[in-house]
């Protein structure tokens, strides 16, 4: 008898269905971002401040994930950007087979970019691939320069750092120049974004970085 760990089993099956939503992905020429972050991060804030810069001449979707409300949802379809709502009803993350679900709720052929704002954890969306070509991970100054090094696993497994919040760093006492050169000792290969969704500060590049995104690298 051959034995198959639960944990294993339901990755692999998760694992398939990325695959299935990248080759979808891929085919219609759409890039994908899954955005990573602690409840109250600053995920959707970040959305709501960098989507208008770019959704005039991209064509941009956006999948919101939380366990209860629609309220993140009705945040971005009020900036003008299609939205589609995924409650998972106490799950701490999303799965691959819940984004396939919710996909074609979007009009995947008229889109350039579809981003995915998982549910606020840093520990369970890291094992999920959702079939995104990049992942960030949002962190605020707010939780301190010290989350890199106690949520590692989350850091090492993205491709970019977006720090949030930081006009409030001299408030609390924080330093985002520590917050980004922990995360890069774990993955030197990180892309850090600086910005400020109040003050607008490194919002513009932030907004760039969406644009090329747009129906570019796929893993």
């Amino acid at each position: 008898m051959v034995r198959v760990p639960l944990g294993k089993k339901v990755l692999s099956k998760n694992d398939r269905i990325a695959q299935r939503i990248r080759s979808q992905l891929h085919a219609n020429g759409v890039g994908c971002i899954n955005l990573i972050g602690s409840p109250g991060s600053g995920k959707t804030a970040l959305l709501e401040a960098s989507l208008p810069g770019i959704c005039d001449e991209l064509r941009c979707g956006v999948i919101e994930g939380d366990v209860k409300t629609d309220r993140d949802m009705q945040r971005i379809a009020a900036i003008g950007v299609q939205a589609v709502q995924i409650e998972t009803g106490g799950m701490c993350h999303l799965n691959a087979e819940l984004v396939a679900e919710a996909i074609p709720k979007l009009s995947l052929a008229g889109l350039d970019l579809l981003i995915v704002e998982n549910v606020g954890n840093l520990i369970c969306p890291v094992a999920y691939d959702l079939g995104e070509g990049y992942r960030l991970i949002v962190v605020s100054v707010t939780e301190g320069e010290d989350k890199p090094l106690k949520y590692p696993a989350a850091f090492i497994s993205a491709d970019g750092l977006v720090i949030t919040k930081v006009d409030l760093a001299p408030y609390v006492d924080a330093d985002a120049t520590e917050l980004a050169s922990n995360a890069l000792s774990l993955n030197p290969g990180l892309r850090v974004f600086r910005t400020s969704a109040k003050t607008r500060e490194g919002i513009e590049g932030f907004a760039g970085f969406l644009a090329a995104a747009a129906g570019g690298r796929r893993k």
